[in-house]
């Protein structure tokens, strides 16, 4: 796969920067992309020993950055053939319920989690379509389909993502582009922690055993699947 590139939002830490590495140790080039500039820099220069790394900072909420990220790693590989969604928008910490999420803040969450994954899949998507081959993954959460107080503007957005993945695989029907939707589980990571100050997560798995799942994905034949990362590592043990 050294030829192959792969675009990964949310990649300075946590599971996207998992993903980054485990993509990385296969042979991937990787194209990535994080709000932080300094984090995202570390997290480049450490790959860089593995593989061949653009790193450009940005929100992906912005259409101007995700538009310039596709052109910076098409002008640099001439190809993208996996796109990794994983940046999220968690809202405000603590999360309140439904009846005090403002209207600004809840279209935020949407930005993030719904906008600009589709932004950034319609900017891949004709290269992909002339290849007749690519990947694209959407990082989901079981917020999605369970109903947990004080999650609901997060979860909103991760079942619009859902829903928005399927939608495209029946439209890419036949088209050699798979779609796949993970969940990672809970896991102990800087996001969580936000989500629930104060409570102690180091009991929860944490990133880098959920990283494999992603890995399986790039052989994985179907074209469609909603996949929960931690029992699918454990079917691979």
């Amino acid at each position: 796969m050294s030829n192959q590139v792969a675009l990964i939002t949310g990649a300075s830490r946590g599971l996207g920067l998992e993903i980054a590495r485990a993509y990385a140790r296969r042979g991937l080039r990787l194209i990535l992309t994080a709000r932080g500039p300094e984090p995202l820099q570390q997290a480049a220069d450490e790959l860089a020993a593995l593989t061949d790394v653009l790193a450009i900072a940005g929100d992906v909420a912005d259409p101007h950055h995700t538009e310039r990220l596709v052109r910076a790693g098409l002008d640099k590989y001439q190809r993208i053939d996996v796109l990794v969604n994983n940046a999220s928008e968690l809202g405000p910490s603590p999360m309140p319920e439904l009846a005090q999420l403002s209207d600004k803040k809840f279209e935020d969450i949407l930005r993030v989690n719904v906008v600009a994954p589709l932004r950034l899949t319609q900017l891949v998507l004709p290269g992909m379509r002339a290849r007749r081959t690519g990947l694209i993954v959407n990082v989901t959460s079981d917020a999605g389909v369970q109903a947990y107080p004080t999650w609901g503007g997060y979860g909103a957005s991760k079942a619009a993502l859902e829903h928005l993945s399927r939608v495209l695989a029946a439209e890419l029907e036949g088209s050699g582009v798979r779609v796949f939707v993970v969940d990672p589980g809970d896991m102990d990571t800087a996001m969580h922690r936000a989500a629930e100050p104060g409570v102690d997560l180091s009991h929860l798995p944490t990133p880098d055993s959920v990283a494999p799942a992603f890995v399986r994905l790039l052989d994985e034949e179907a074209v469609f699947g909603r996949f929960e990362a931690q029992r699918l590592v454990a079917v691979a043990a």
